[in-house]
């Protein structure tokens, strides 16, 4: 006798908006300290563990549930990234070493390639998502850029570009939410036909 198939249906809420959410809040944070708005503190940190890296973790692993490989991958990636970013600044300081630029450099060059293999992963997405992705992309070279020179200028720039990255991806993560909750196009996110 054949095995018959089933349809299971998922009801399982989206998790995305959620990454979206901690990925901006953090990114939106830690850029305000980029642009010299102020110090580096324990806020950033906290964020950085816990919402822009234990939630995202947490989001990468409900978008496996749902058999969704890029989002696994995506928010997996970048709440490791948070934790391994708070480590890279917290652990020198409690171990008296310290990382030079040139280190820091191919940390942010890295992310900047791994980014923009992603950001074509978003081509058959919304273009909401696609700007969140192209402008993380700028965002690591600019920090990179910035490790290079040690410029205030190009710092300040970066923190900017890092305000408005985590802006796109706080507008997307409202728009879904919104869109879902009123069962049509509230906020646009400008889907890829």
């Amino acid at each position: 006798m054949p095995e018959e198939k089933r349809k299971i249906l998922d009801t399982t809420a989206n998790p995305a908006p959620l990454g979206l959410a901690a990925f901006g809040m953090t990114t939106v944070l830690l850029n305000l300290h980029n642009a010299g708005l102020f110090n580096m503190g324990t806020m950033i940190l906290g964020m950085g563990i816990f919402y822009g890296g234990i939630a995202q973790v947490i989001v990468g692993i409900m978008e496996w549930k749902k058999g969704n490989t890029f989002g696994t991958i995506a928010f997996t990636s970048y709440g490791l990234f948070w934790l391994s970013l708070v480590a890279v600044l917290v652990v020198p300081k409690e171990i008296g070493a310290q990382n030079d630029n040139a280190a820091m450099v191919a940390y942010f060059t890295m992310w900047g390639i791994i980014t923009l293999c992603f950001f074509f992963g978003t081509l058959k997405a919304s273009r909401a998502l696609q700007f969140v992705f192209a402008s993380l992309t700028v965002l690591f070279f600019m920090l990179a850029l910035r490790e290079i020179t040690g410029n205030a200028v190009i710092s300040t720039i970066t923190g900017i570009e890092g305000v408005l990255c985590g802006l796109s991806a706080i507008y997307t993560a409202i728009a879904l939410v919104l869109n879902e909750v009123f069962g049509k196009v509230v906020i646009p996110v400008w889907p890829v036909r």
